[in-house]
């Protein structure tokens, strides 16, 4: 069903004379290409070492005061063995009037910014910026909503998408945005991206999804006819307009080729999914059609090769189609990082069935993981066959602070002898786990055991 409702859903229609059918399911033609990451920069993975990255984690967290959890996320993407480079960004920004939370934020949203050329990169843009009349909160403000402008390059491609953002906050603000288009030359890209823009804000596509197609270097905001043509189709589907899902499936539906899409197709049709299947797919993940030929099959031989049957990997396909991210090599790698750690062929066979995941987990987490249960809980290596989704929780939010609470209870003696089951401990919720383990005690002993609950936890 379509997303928009009322005044929304009747605007858009008046405005492209909407008239979605159905067929989309019905035919083999439709999009193709894959999506152009918005943060396809941000996803370069430093090389550094673990040095580097701890060094990077306690700077992010001494520096500007971020939570562990959320700087090891950022050391993942960028990382550096000094300070010297990240404080000159930081004093930059700060001598422009940047405040301590400004930064923070934007550096939570593009990390390379710490490893950027302070003095011969970002300094002249800002002052690029600042030559062409932005005050000082106007720059501190659109640059702390769309920060990757900064590593936009060339003066001019700089000051257009300033004055775009620029446009569009204050039009937001006023509800002005068909002047804006009125102010521009007709059939112009600016025209194309404000006009398209104001479709989008009709639909509800929050701000920040809509800064990030008019930095990235999709082209889906600058077109008229192929973007009318491409939005019809992702509403039609019933994608969410305030879901970056959304832009997702529209970034894919534009750069789509009928050619590209048809092939597509019928790699999948040859595993044995019909056309029905890879829409509903396509549904759960855009990104699903976005991937090649060569990379479709390279996970399906792959998966074969570590013992699935055909049927066992479109299984997988369908449960998460993201495992298509995993090249050929992560994927066998994987299996021999559970292998290492003890497991057998078949069983981690299971596991990917159970939870598909896991194949796309880091060697260093997963043997983290698996030795802090196994080891430090005592609990059976087969049980973790059983509940792989172990893996997918948060280490300091949900694994280390439960069982520290159980291994209280069992030095105490009040759960007798044996473990109680993995999965009783760690697949509920919070208040489930509490109400199961904890309230149930007298008063100071419930006291304690929140206290080793709540001590060093990330909430």
């Amino acid at each position: 069903s379509l997303i928009p409702h009322g005044k929304r859903l009747v605007q858009f229609q008046k405005w492209c004379n909407l008239s979605v059918t159905v067929n989309l399911f019905q035919n083999g033609s439709a999009f193709s290409n894959s999506f152009s990451s918005v943060a396809s920069s941000a996803d370069v993975r430093s090389r550094d070492g673990r040095k580097g990255k701890n060094f990077t984690v306690s700077y992010l967290v001494d520096s500007l005061g971020l939570p562990k959890r959320l700087a090891e996320s950022i050391s993942s993407k960028v990382s550096f063995e000094n300070k010297g480079n990240p404080d000159s960004v930081l004093n930059l920004l700060r001598s422009h009037g940047f405040t301590d939370s400004q930064i923070s934020s934007i550096i939570t949203d593009y990390p390379l910014l710490l490893i950027a050329d302070a003095e011969n990169s970002l300094s002249p843009k800002l002052k690029l910026l600042q030559s062409r009349g932005a005050s000082s909160s106007e720059l501190t403000e659109i640059v702390s909503k769309v920060p990757k402008i900064l590593g936009v390059k060339g003066d001019k491609s700089i000051s257009r998408y300033y004055d775009i953002v620029k446009e569009i906050v204050e039009a937001d603000k006023s509800s002005k945005f068909e002047k804006l288009c009125h102010s521009l030359p007709e059939g112009s890209k600016q025209e194309n991206k404000i006009r398209n823009v104001l479709v989008l804000r009709e639909l509800g596509v929050p701000q920040r999804l809509l800064f990030s197609l008019l930095i990235s270097n999709h082209h889906v905001c600058c077109g008229k006819e192929k973007f009318e043509e491409s939005l019809k189709k992702v509403v039609g589907m019933g994608f969410d307009p305030t879901t970056p899902k959304f832009v997702e499936a529209l970034c894919i539906v534009y750069g789509l080729s009928d050619k590209r899409l048809e092939e597509n197709f019928n790699v999948y049709k040859r595993f044995g999914l019909t056309v029905n299947d890879v829409w509903e797919l396509f549904k759960k993940c855009p990104a699903f059609l976005g991937y090649s030929e060569n990379r479709i099959i390279q996970t399906f031989e792959a998966l074969k090769r570590c013992g699935l049957c055909k049927d066992e990997v479109l299984s997988v396909f369908k449960k998460y189609p993201l495992c298509l991210r995993a090249s050929e090599q992560q994927i066998l790698n994987s299996m021999e990082t559970f292998i290492g750690l003890g497991f057998s062929r078949d069983e981690f066979v299971m596991m990917v069935k159970c939870y598909p995941q896991c194949i796309g987990y880091s060697a260093e987490m997963v043997k983290k993981k698996t030795k802090f249960v196994v080891k430090k809980m005592n609990w059976p290596l087969k049980v973790m066959t059983l509940f792989p989704q172990v893996l997918g929780y948060s280490m300091e939010k949900r694994i280390v602070p439960r069982c520290n609470v159980i291994k209280a209870l069992m030095s105490k003696g009040s759960l007798g002898s044996e473990l109680p089951p993995m999965a009783s401990v760690l697949a509920c919720t919070d208040q489930t786990f509490l109400n199961r383990y904890v309230m149930e005690h007298d008063e100071k002993l419930v006291l304690q055991l929140m206290a080793i609950f709540n001590q060093d936890r990330i909430s």
